[in-house]
């Protein structure tokens, strides 16, 4: 997977332009479906990642590009499935963490948050 381009709402991968939310399971791009995790938008002030939603569990590593600046809460229950599951979550700002996946083998998955 080739990324050549992030900027605040928009991402370019293997030569196509997204400008949404990304999951990146087994090497196929998907849109992040997040109305299940809206519901907890009050109490964080921004909707947060939880386990409501699809997230690419069959991985050892599961990288979250957080946001341009960090912003995208990720809720405990995440934290506490990973732990479960065993695989190693990686939290970074969407650029750093589009380094890490750069440099990823294929057993890497991805949630990227392209805002905030």
């Amino acid at each position: 997977m080739r990324f050549t381009g992030y900027s605040f709402g928009s991402i370019r991968v293997d030569g196509v332009t997204y400008d949404h939310d990304l999951v990146i399971d087994r090497g196929k791009i998907r849109k992040r479906k997040k109305a299940a995790s809206r519901k907890f938008r009050d109490a964080y002030g921004h909707t947060p990642l939880s386990v409501a939603e699809d997230i690419p569990w069959r991985c050892r590593r599961l990288v979250i590009g957080t946001g341009a600046d960090g912003a995208l809460p990720v809720m405990q229950d995440v934290r506490d499935e990973a732990r479960r599951r065993k695989v190693d979550l990686v939290l970074l700002p969407t650029a750093e963490a589009i380094g890490a996946l750069t440099k990823a083998g294929a057993d890497t998955n991805a949630v990227l948050h392209l805002t905030c």
